[in-house]
């Protein structure tokens, strides 16, 4: 009997695949994890993996006899050689190469800057920048696309770019002082966006340098989070959560799909970002007005709890009248939506970080029952809670 996606036959040789993704960072060994997740259930593939670092280049052993491959292609020389193999290959780099046209399963740049857009918006911030890497087309999507969301708001994007020592890397000898002199120009509050943890560093460095506060003054996050670079730094970096699992997971089934003879899609498939990590670098509100941010803080608090507007007022020292006038002004929704919405991301953060059945997420989420949180996911995402919770870890 035949069995599902790449599961070989009785006596039938298992399909030979390379996985050429590092093993260093969070997304590489994450995009690893997504691709195991996926042999769990469709059966076993001779994988070929090696330990190696982001900017690594990888040789292909001459001679190897494969059917398949899943691969970060960051240069046209590893294009070259892969096309050379004549087998298919799917990739998962957001590096755009010109004349590559391998399938391509990656992380969705527009929707990680509209998140990030919106994660500041919501903390009050109305002052904005981005740290750029010079000559790296994905970067430059990144960029552009979180300035057309700020100026969407009616905000205005300062961006200060950089040339990289390597890949996505800045320069470690960086001139602090001329990078905290711009960021000294920019009016405060400042919320800024890089593209990794390792540019994050270097403003939270030049903050350091410039006798600017992170966060208060500051706030810095990470397009991409990392756990060891950035909780490594001090203050702790915020990052963006991309859904590498999910991501892994699609490009292994999509090879599955090739191995098998199927027409490979004609547009690359865009994973959205799931959720943003909050740690010191961004862990502030931009709000000058002090009843806003009792409330605010009272909110966020309470992430956890069944709380009300009323109760919201009460600790902010207002009227009932008075908070809906100041959120309305302030943030654009009513104290009502800022309760849900905190609620609403105290529940994706349980569901990405522990095994809490729905039920109990819900209860821990300040939902008053899991059919409501599955009410809120459908309206927000379009998705149950176990679905998310699915797409998160790669099925």
């Amino acid at each position: 009997m035949k069995k599902s996606g790449g599961q070989a036959r009785s006596g039938a040789r298992a399909q030979r695949v390379a996985l050429l993704v590092d093993t260093s960072s969070s997304w590489g060994r994450r995009i690893i994890h997504g691709v195991h997740n996926y042999l769990l259930k469709h059966g076993p593939w001779q994988l070929f993996l090696e330990a190696r670092g982001m900017e690594e280049t990888p040789q292909m052993p001459r001679g190897w006899e494969g059917d398949g491959v899943i691969a970060r292609i960051s240069s046209l020389q590893m294009a070259e050689q892969l096309a050379a193999l004549r087998v298919p290959v799917v990739n998962v780099s957001a590096i755009e190469l010109q004349g590559n046209r391998f399938c391509r399963v990656v992380n969705d740049l527009n929707a990680t800057a509209e998140m990030a857009f919106s994660y500041f918006a919501n903390r009050g911030f109305r002052h904005f920048a981005y740290f750029s890497l010079l000559g790296l087309s994905y970067v430059a999507i990144q960029q552009q696309a979180f300035q057309r969301a700020v100026r969407a708001a009616g905000c205005e994007c300062d961006v200060y770019a950089v040339k990289p020592r390597s890949g996505a890397e800045p320069d470690w000898n960086l001139n602090l002082a001329k990078l905290g002199q711009w960021l000294k120009r920019l009016p405060k509050p400042l919320a800024v966006l890089t593209w990794n943890a390792s540019s994050s560093r270097e403003i939270i460095y030049a903050c350091q340098v410039a006798g600017l506060l992170v966060p208060e003054q500051v706030a810095v996050l990470s397009g991409s989070d990392d756990d060891v670079l950035c909780e490594h730094v001090h203050p702790p970096i915020s990052g963006i959560l991309v859904a590498a699992e999910q991501c892994g997971y699609e490009a292994a089934e999509l090879l599955d799909r090739l191995l098998h003879g199927k027409s490979p899609p004609q547009k690359p498939t865009l994973i959205p970002p799931l959720s943003i990590i909050t740690r010191q670098s961004t862990d502030t509100l931009a709000i000058n007005d002090g009843a806003m941010i009792k409330a605010l803080s009272f909110i966020r608090q309470n992430a956890g709890q069944k709380i009300n507007v009323r109760e919201v007022a009460r600790q902010a020292g207002v009227c009932r009248r008075v908070l809906e006038r100041r959120f309305t002004q302030s943030l654009g929704r009513s104290p009502a939506l800022e309760i849900r919405r905190v609620h609403f991301e105290r529940a994706k953060q349980l569901l990405v970080e522990t095994e809490l059945p729905i039920p109990d997420v819900a209860e821990a989420a300040g939902f008053g029952s899991p059919e409501y949180l599955a009410y809120v996911f459908k309206n927000e995402l379009g998705e149950t809670p176990l679905h998310y919770r699915k797409a998160i870890r790669g099925r």
